[in-house]
């Protein structure tokens, strides 16, 4: 029981190191998160203001030059390009998020199954509590039954009825006393007893 328990505690600690490990990845993540939150806030507004500024600039070139059938043709790349760098961005973020997502319900899980070793842990220990107090009354009972086995043990030659029936029991050897004896005899033994 006790070592069961030692490994219980073991356990327990193994998996308060895994939740704190955990923990802190957690954080980290929310960091990252956070950080590419930031990035993609930052590259989408960047994106807007270069999508603005190369649209101005093409516009530009165009009414200067008399290019506007190209214009079109430009922009409709510009923006499928733009598109798709959004489009991976967003998967990034996303696979991101449910990677975090897993290891929020791993980290769940690991808080559960250390609650349930707690509440293992303290029903050992309460049983292992009634354990001790049995052993302790045991060894207090057998302390007082051996103490009780001598007294009855050395009652026949500190008794003063045994040593009377001893001495009659002596006296007693001729035949004809000889169903007296046996009678002495049953009688010490019962007061053996």
């Amino acid at each position: 029981k006790v070592q069961h328990l030692s490994e219980k505690r073991l356990c327990i600690e193994t998996l308060k190191k895994r939740e704190d490990s955990l923990e802190k990845q957690k954080a980290e993540l929310i960091n990252q998160k956070g950080s590419l939150l930031k990035i993609s806030v930052y590259a989408k507004r960047k994106m807007t203001e270069e999508e603005d500024n190369f649209t101005r600039e093409v516009t530009e070139f165009n009414n200067e030059y008399g290019l506007t059938s190209n214009r079109d043709i430009l922009i409709k790349k510009k923006v499928k390009t733009e598109i798709n760098y959004l489009e991976n961005e967003a998967a990034l973020l996303k696979n991101e998020m449910e990677s975090m997502e897993h290891k929020n319900v791993q980290l769940n899980a690991l808080q559960l199954q250390k609650t349930e070793l707690k509440q293992h842990l303290f029903t050992l220990q309460s049983k292992l509590k009634d354990l001790e107090k049995a052993i302790r009354d045991a060894e207090r009972t057998t302390k007082n039954l051996e103490a009780e086995k001598v007294e009855v043990s050395e009652k026949p030659q500190t008794d003063p009825e045994c040593l009377r029936l001893k001495k009659e029991l002596e006296n007693c050897k001729d035949d004809d006393w000889e169903s007296i004896c046996e009678t002495l005899r049953t009688e010490i033994e019962i007061l053996q007893m």
